[in-house]
């Protein structure tokens, strides 16, 4: 925010230093879940939290934010995030009640500002899901499924999708097994083919939602899962080192017990074989 703002009107004449500010004022935003957090030095004293749209002067308060000994605030409802272009600002103010009563409501008590922040534009994505169905050994669909969000509109809980419409486009990551080249392609539709794979080969896939429209540091959501498509079965490669290693050992006591099976089967029936021999060595004739 400017540093020559001026204080809001309701406490424009006296400050003191010595009630600590907020500071480390920052946003976080996750699919369109947005929090303004901060930290406090440790003190009686309360925090009370102030938005307004930039360049507007009407700042206002937040019901569940004012006076509050938290120190973070959830804004998803007060910001308005089916607008690309609206952004906001914040302001923390530091609350005293014994200041307050000894200078009254023209006390300016210390403010924070947040940097000014764009939901629209600046909220992270979180990773797709998806599914594969194979249309024939070169061509693949990959069904994408959006993450929903904390908004809720005409009573239907929006996804990602609700909220930035034609502006979301999605990222495909792929490679074939055995191979370090990795081919990407960006698509429209959330039921995206890609086709031209090798018949017989094992390939695997990655997905992120991508929005052209924003700005570089946020076009981009989080990667999905890697799923891998081998012949006509599917399988997920999310194995933990600990899984694999219990493959491995349950396979190599397989191994030693079929192995050691076979020895004691071959021993019996050596075994047997000269018994047999040997009586009909010692028999009369």
């Amino acid at each position: 925010m400017d540093a020559n703002w001026v204080p809001h009107p309701a406490y424009p004449h006296f400050c003191d230093t010595s009630v600590p500010k907020a500071q480390n004022v920052h946003w976080t935003s996750l699919d369109f879940q947005t929090i303004l957090k901060w930290t406090v030095e440790e003190s009686e004293h309360t925090y009370t939290v102030l938005y307004s749209e930039k360049n507007h002067d009407n700042w206002m308060d937040v019901d569940h934010c004012s006076r509050t000994s938290e120190t973070e605030c959830d804004l998803t409802r007060e910001l308005e995030i089916f607008c690309l272009h609206r952004n906001y600002e914040a302001d923390i103010r530091a609350d005293s009640e014994h200041l307050l009563d000894e200078f009254g409501s023209d006390y300016d008590f210390p403010h924070t500002y947040a940097p000014m922040f764009n939901p629209y534009k600046e909220s992270n994505i979180s990773a797709l899901e998806f599914s594969l169905t194979d249309v024939d050994e070169g061509t693949v669909i990959l069904n994408i499924t959006h993450p929903l969000t904390s908004i809720s509109e005409g009573g239907k809980q929006q996804t990602i999708k609700d909220i930035l419409k034609n502006d979301l486009k999605y990222k495909i990551s792929y490679y074939k097994s055995g191979s370090t080249g990795k081919k990407k392609k960006i698509v429209d539709s959330s039921s995206a083919e890609v086709s031209g794979l090798d018949a017989g080969q094992s390939y695997c896939f990655m997905v992120a939602a991508f929005i052209p429209s924003r700005p570089k540091a946020t076009q981009q959501g989080a990667w999905s899962t890697l799923q891998c498509r081998q012949g006509d079965t599917h399988f997920t490669q999310d194995l933990s080192l600990g899984a694999w290693v219990g493959i491995i050992f349950i396979l190599i006591t397989v191994i030693i017990v079929f192995i050691t099976a076979t020895i004691l089967c071959c021993r019996r029936n050596h075994k047997r074989h000269k018994n047999i021999q040997t009586a009909q060595s010692s028999a009369p004739i």
